[in-house]
């Protein structure tokens, strides 16, 4: 999965109830636009080249996948929905919301309708300053001048005073007890895509299983009854090494981490693809070494229907997962379910991603993570 874009953008309103124009308009980007990640306090200034009642102003980071222009598009859509007029005289007026895109990762964009960074960006501390709060190590990606000697440099001489804090959308799973995540789910569910993407978000420490490196795979597609002892021993050993070196180097009671698996997954696919004396073999070894790791403090299960299993792995266009049969899938769920039916001490939220896009479609993930919150407050 490729690393989002980090937008900064700035909010402004000085009509109705103000606090209540910036959380609204908040919440509604991070449903329907991108995720928002960070969120400033609220700074009073007075109205900007007219005579007006002062403004609210805040700014937000946010993560996307989406192209500038997407998002311009979105924002003025979002605009017009929320009571913007946009006045045809010149100068300024006042507004019920202003949605101002700052900047796009380090990208300098000119075009007729989207200039970036945002060209008066640097002339103005209502948007200066709450832009230190969320990107206290920004730099202007045109004259690579940081935020704090922007803020120095500023010709605005008008006062500003901080008057409130906004809730950030997201914070019910920053601020929340857990500190390790599993993510689980059959093959093409979209496990790695959600852990890194919620990592990212989060700022979480990503823990991602090295199934590429596994040289018996391409062979275990091909002849499974061969190749399917050596596979799951060598999956086995390489998942508790990793996850040994990988959790060691967290502190489990600090560090929020999040993995897009769970050493359990090893016992799930064994007692599908091994023979029974396999198994039994394999089972008792799995037992010594479970004793061992860690649990996560919430197991995550992305149940898919097959048919969307199947098209998800088509189109990741891995050649030795062509051929994965429909059975053989139908089998790897069927297995995760009676593991966790088996599980009561542990904390799992089963979530059916059948219909979902949580990548194209920012409702799908905003919808995910609303699901993994709701666990977390239960």
């Amino acid at each position: 999965m490729k690393t989002q874009h980090t937008l900064l953008l700035s909010l402004g309103t000085n009509m109705g109830d103000k606090l209540q124009n910036l959380q609204s308009c908040i919440n509604a980007l991070h449903l329907r636009v991108f995720t928002v990640v960070s969120v400033s306090a609220v700074y009073e200034t007075p109205a900007w080249g007219f005579e007006g009642a002062p403004f609210y102003n805040c700014v937000i980071k946010a993560h996307t996948h989406k192209s500038p222009q997407k998002v311009l598009s979105k924002i003025l859509k979002l605009e017009k929905e929320l009571g913007r007029v946009r006045n045809a005289e010149p100068g300024y007026h006042s507004r019920i919301i202003d949605i101002d895109l700052l900047a796009y990762s380090d990208e300098i964009i000119s075009t007729e309708n989207l200039t970036i960074p945002h060209p008066k960006l640097s002339d103005r501390n209502f948007v200066l300053y709450p832009l230190k709060d969320v990107a206290p190590y920004w730099k202007h990606p045109v004259n690579q001048i940081t935020i704090s000697d922007l803020i120095v440099k500023s010709p605005d001489t008008s006062l500003i005073v901080k008057v409130g804090k906004l809730i950030n959308p997201i914070q019910k799973i920053n601020e929340s007890l857990l500190n390790y995540i599993a993510i689980e789910g059959n093959i093409g569910a979209g496990k790695t895509t959600l852990a890194s993407k919620i990592a990212e978000d989060c700022n979480a420490k990503l823990v991602l299983e090295r199934f590429a490196d596994n040289p018996f795979l391409p062979k275990f597609y091909k002849d499974q009854s061969r190749y399917a002892f050596p596979l799951e021993m060598s999956f086995l050993a390489d998942r508790y090494q990793q996850l040994t070196d990988d959790l060691a180097q967290f502190d489990l009671f600090k560090d929020f981490i999040v993995a897009d698996y769970h050493i359990f997954k090893s016992l799930i696919f064994a007692k599908v693809t091994l023979q029974e004396d396999e198994f039994r073999l394999y089972k008792t070894m799995f037992d010594i070494i479970y004793k061992e790791m860690p649990k996560p403090d919430l197991y995550v299960y992305l149940y898919q229907n097959t048919e969307r299993l199947l098209a998800n792995i088509k189109k990741r266009g891995r050649n030795y997962e062509q051929e994965i049969p429909a059975e053989y899938l139908e089998k790897i769920n069927q297995g995760y379910l009676d593991y966790i039916k088996t599980q009561t001490d542990l904390n799992v939220v089963i979530i059916d991603v059948s219909d979902l896009d949580f990548v194209k479609n920012q409702e799908d993930y905003v919808y995910l993570l609303n699901e993994i919150s709701n666990k977390i407050e239960n």
